[in-house]
């Protein structure tokens, strides 16, 4: 019954693709390329294998006394995660990775899983983001806009050692070569660091650490662009730029949305977005004893939504990911080629320097504490104790 259900998926799929559009015009998603006419089994796993988060019910209540479902204020938190953990799946399984549902995956896919489990010590679970969330002005409970979720991220980064991202996040519309350079291969970093599964560091300073087979060197970069592509509507003049965003090789789609609405952009086919929909209730998923997590209910098995590029909330962020240098190199150049090279009004600028009249770039730290971010995080008292430590080091 099980594979008679999944089958049924597959058909509901393809059935949907029956109804795009006779185009020769292609699907891109994520910096891949697909032909309606020649692959639609293609597309459909390159969907599927998508880590797709949604709302969920029944988990434990957010610092002890709070919500215990993220059901109608959660969606952006959601499509955060599916942006953080797509880069996650380009990291340690590559782009090129799929996912099928009887099919034995690796451990470092089912490590990416349960770094996202709704439990307080998973480092990038809803309780996390919610708590730290506090510190960026927004209540347990309250809908965050894309800027707030890319802080968010950032900050929560700095406690994942296993995964060791450099996350940076643009301002004022601006990426700077330098600042990003200084930050990847920031000294004494290593690549990676190897320890227990997805959860925040345990116990005192100085716990036992292995490193996860790279040597020190550049630092996985996520870098994300928060972007305002117009007043109350997207402007036009953005639309070719930004589709131009996600047929780049490092593309990891856009969050944004409606108010209140957040989607997970992950494609598009001529003016019409396609995305993943955080706005589906399950019930909470744990871990099995072995560390496996039963993860039918994270991938999207039906039909791909679609919606027109001029409904779009101009609120948006752009998410890429570059796990080498030359990755980084490669998307500045294409910046210049495919983004910059309009003379009208550009999406965002890349400049090598650092702007002189902004205050001097300090690469972000983990802060110096006696105890663990799942720990220190308890509570709302204790997440402020946190977020001063935070400015001291990063301001």
């Amino acid at each position: 019954s099980v594979l008679s259900r999944y089958e049924n998926q597959i058909t509901i799929l393809s059935d949907y693709l029956e109804e795009f559009p006779e185009t020769d015009e292609p699907v891109w998603i994520l910096g891949r390329q697909h032909h309606l006419n020649t692959d639609k089994s293609k597309l459909l796993l390159d969907v599927s294998a998508r880590l797709w988060f949604t709302y969920r019910r029944k988990f434990s209540p957010i610092g002890g006394t709070g919500p215990s479902s993220d059901a109608g204020w959660g969606c952006m938190l959601r499509c955060g995660q599916m942006m953080l953990a797509q880069a996650l799946i380009c990291r340690h399984l590559g782009r090129d990775w799929q996912w099928e549902k009887h099919k034995k995956q690796p451990e470092e896919y089912h490590r990416i899983l349960r770094c996202f489990l709704d439990r307080k010590d998973c480092c990038y679970s809803i309780h996390q983001m919610a708590q730290m969330g506090v510190g960026e002005g927004k209540s347990i409970g309250e809908w965050f806009g894309p800027n707030t979720v890319a802080q968010v991220l950032k900050k929560l980064a700095l406690f994942d050692e296993w995964n060791s991202l450099a996350v940076y996040v643009s301002m004022d519309n601006t990426v700077v070569i330098e600042d990003i350079k200084k930050m990847c291969w920031c000294p004494g970093q290593s690549s990676s660091s190897a320890h227990s599964s997805a959860h925040l560091p345990r116990g005192a300073p100085g716990h036992s650490r292995s490193t996860a087979g790279q040597c020190p060197g550049w630092k996985p970069l996520l870098l994300i662009i928060p972007l305002r592509l117009g007043i109350n509507h997207i402007n036009p003049v953005y639309i070719e730029a930004f589709k131009e965003c996600f047929k780049m090789p490092q593309s990891l789609g856009a969050l944004g949305g409606k108010p209140n609405n957040a989607y997970y952009f992950i494609g598009f086919l001529g003016n019409e977005l396609i995305y993943l929909d955080p706005h589906t209730t399950q019930s909470f998923v744990d871990s099995e004893e072995n560390g496996t997590v039963d993860d039918e209910s994270f991938h999207c098995q039906q039909a791909p939504h679609r919606m027109k590029i001029m409904n779009l909330d101009p609120s948006v962020a752009l998410g890429f990911f570059c796990k080498e240098e030359c990755d980084f190199d490669n998307w500045c150049s294409l910046v210049q080629k495919e983004i910059l090279k309009q003379q009208s009004l550009r999406m965002f600028e890349l400049v090598q320097k650092h702007p002189p009249h902004w205050p001097p770039f300090i690469p972000p730290s983990k802060p110096e504490v006696s105890t663990t971010g799942a720990e220190l995080i308890e509570s709302t008292d204790k997440l402020f104790e946190l977020e001063e430590e935070f400015e001291i080091l990063s301001v």
